[in-house]
Parts: C-alpha cells; structure tokens; sequence
C-alpha cells in the first residue's frame, strides 16, 4: 500500500513537468563530451597527418616515386573507406562504447611501426593500421557528437570537425620541428598523444554507455522521412559527387603542396610545412564555420557556397607568385572545409535511424577519395610534372552547381515541427 500511494503522490502537472524535465536534460548540448571527442579528434588526426607531413623524408629515404607515394595514401585512406561504413552499420544495430579506444590502439601500433620500418612494404602494413583505427573511430565519434548535441547537430559536427582538422595542421608543423631534424624514428615520440587519446577516450566511452539509450529514444521528427526513396538515393549521389570534388582537390594539396612549393619557389622542405600547416589551419578553422551556419540558414546552401564558392580561387592558384600562393591556399582552406559538417548533417537527416552507418559511409567515402586523388594524382605528376597537378584540379569545385538540385529539407523539417 505504501509504494502505490507513493506512485500516485505526484500530481498530473508534477508528472508532466518531470518528464519534461527528462527531455529537456535528454536535449541538453554537452559541451564537455563534444570537447573531448573533438580533442581525441585532434589528436587522432594530428597522428594521421604525420604520415603525409614526413613524405619528403619517406621519398629520400626510400627513393620513393610520387606514384609510390599516392599508393601509401591510398593504403591507409582505402583501409579507413572500406571499412567505416561496416563499422558503422554494425554499431547501429549494437552499439559499442568502449570500441573508440580500441580502434586508437591500432593508431598506436601503426605509429609505432612507422617510426622503424625498414622497407616500403612495412610502411605500407604501417598505414593500413592506421587506417583501421581511424575507421573505428571516425563512425562512433560522429555518433557521440550527435548525441552531445542536444539538437545542435551542425555546431555538434562542426565542434567535432575542428578537432581533426586542427590536429591535420600540427602534424606538418611538428614534423618539421621535431621529425625534420631527428629523423624517422622520431616519430616514436608521437605514441605519448595515442596513449592521451586512449585515456580520454575511455572517459567518453563511459559517458557513451550511461546515455546512448535515454538519448536515442528521444522521438524527433526528421526531414528525410518525407522524401521519396528515389529522391533519397539521388541527393545521396549529388553529395556523393560533391565529396569527390571536395576530396580530391584536398588530396593535391594535403599530399603535394610541399613538393610544388619546392619545385616551383625553391623553398627549402621546413619552408613548405609551414605553409601546409596554414593552409591545414585555414581548413580547421573554416570547419567550425559550416555547421552552426547550417542550423541557422539551411545546410544545402552551405554545401553549395563553400563547394562553387571556392572555384575563382583555385582557378588562380597555378598562376599565383609564392606571396600569392599562400593566400588562396588559407582563402581555399576556409570556404571549402565549411561544407562537410553540413553534409554529413544533411545526409543523416535523409536517412534517420542511421547515424552510425551514414557517417562511416561519408567518412569512409571522403577518405577514399583523398586516398584514390593522391593516388591518380601522384602518376599524374610523374608523367606530366606537380605544376600539371594544381592547372588540373583548380577546375574540381566547379561540381559544387550540382548542390542546387539538393531539396531544401529545412522547409520540411519546420512544417513537421508544427504538425
């Protein structure tokens, strides 16, 4: 009798406003959770880029051709593509918490080979670990964000994006501080920021296990729900198009801006990270810009300034002087790195349900095209020369016209929010 007088002692109002109680601290932005995934975020990326910032070390040691190169970015990029979207899928169905520091010990490990191997195909095996931890980690990061978010889901990806893309302009920097001078082996140094990774990590995974399933109950009305299954599957393929664009262009520049540097201006190989760490610092920044704009002003709109936007500048590149050179990079960098947190955001509005496997088909699908572009790119530059390159792809952004047939899914989503 005491517990049933106890379960009714809350008045109607009382038990409306807990519950609503409930939703909003279920809807609450937890910016401490979206802090540490975006610092795993920096420090994941920043161990990654390291294997593109010492190529000029790997080339000289290894008597490596440019085409030998692209294929070890292929490696580690196909490695991360194919295997995300599986990752992805699986952990929609079972979630798995505790899989983000697993997957940033395969880094580890990767890391760790890269700083002895002996012959290119350990460098190889090297950036194929790599590659798995970051298809473990990109998935399920994505979805912590998402569920940090408290319906923020732009500034969630954007807060999440600046992470790795700020940790993908230290890496160069770094490298010429600390890998240049020292050597190969150095790189060693850098398993300290995987085990700093690992640790944090575990502390997210503990936040991920107590909150995925109160936060994913949360009924919300989601845009993609009143598409058409062709229309779905069509703005999947212009997004698809728009990823290829932007990814292959960021290829010739995350892979080849310090060789054209020096071929062209006769900088020495430290002069050239530096300006690959601005251009990289540039991309960080702009990514923070995308996703809040998105929230306020329609994500297909974003997607379609920061892809087209950015075709005057890459069409003057080539023909820029060094003074020149480094402006439209940081210009390049801020408009066009602004469009894959609206993306992804928009993606996962089409198809609702399924934030594990879209993210891992989006980071899986970017990662490949940098890894496929850094490959085609780099046999491009053997037979026709690094400045052939830059005049090929300044015409890339010019796909970003295909966003205008993207439906506008903020009307839909605000005539849902009525109904």
């Amino acid at each position: 009798m005491q517990n049933s007088a106890e379960s009714v002692s809350l008045p109607v109002g009382a038990q409306a406003d807990a519950g609503s109680s409930a939703t909003a601290h279920a809807h609450r932005t937890d910016f401490a959770i979206l802090g540490a995934i975006s610092f795993s975020h920096l420090l994941n990326d920043m161990i990654q880029s390291l294997i593109v910032a010492i190529y000029p070390i790997l080339k000289g040691g290894f008597h490596l051709s440019f085409g030998q190169i692209g294929l070890i970015t292929l490696t580690y990029q196909v490695t991360a593509s194919l295997l995300q979207p599986i990752i992805g899928m699986v952990t929609d169905r079972k979630p798995m918490p505790y899989s983000l520091p697993v997957g940033m010990g395969f880094t580890l490990c990767g890391l760790l080979l890269l700083a002895v191997a002996p012959n290119y195909p350990v460098l190889l095996l090297a950036a194929a670990l790599v590659g798995t931890g970051s298809s473990v980690f990109h998935p399920e990061s994505s979805r912590v964000a998402r569920l940090a978010s408290g319906g923020q889901h732009g500034l969630a990806q954007s807060l999440f994006q600046v992470g790795g893309n700020t940790g993908s302009s230290l890496g160069p920097l770094l490298a010429a501080w600390i890998i240049v001078p020292h050597g190969q082996g150095s790189v060693a140094w850098f398993s300290l920021a995987a085990l700093l990774a690992i640790v944090v990590l575990m502390q997210v995974g503990r936040w991920y296990r107590q909150h995925h399933v109160a936060r994913s109950k949360v009924a919300r009305h989601v845009a993609g729900e009143a598409l058409s299954r062709n229309k779905v599957v069509m703005c999947l393929f212009i997004l698809g198009l728009l990823i290829f664009s932007k990814y292959f262009y960021l290829a010739s520049i995350s892979s080849y801006f310090t060789f054209y540097l020096m071929h062209t201006f006769n900088v020495s190989v430290q002069s050239a990270q530096v300006h690959l760490f601005v251009f990289l610092f540039a991309v960080a920044a702009g990514s923070l810009i995308g996703g809040p704009i998105g929230d306020r002003i329609g994500r297909k709109w974003v997607i379609w300034v920061s892809i087209l936007g950015v075709a005057p500048f890459t069409l003057a590149l080539p023909h820029a002087n060094l003074f020149w050179t480094g402006v439209l990079t940081v210009i390049i960098g801020l408009i066009l790195s602004s469009a894959f947190s609206a993306i992804l955001v928009y993606a996962q509005e089409l198809i609702p349900g399924r934030v594990g496997m879209i993210s891992g088909l989006f980071f899986g699908f970017a990662f490949g095209m940098g890894g496929i572009g850094a490959a085609v790119l780099g046999r491009v530059a053997d037979v026709h020369g690094i400045d052939y390159v830059y005049s090929l792809c300044a015409y890339l952004p010019l796909m970003g016209v295909l966003a205008i047939f993207l439906p506008d899914l903020d009307r839909p989503m605000a005539k849902l929010a009525k109904a």
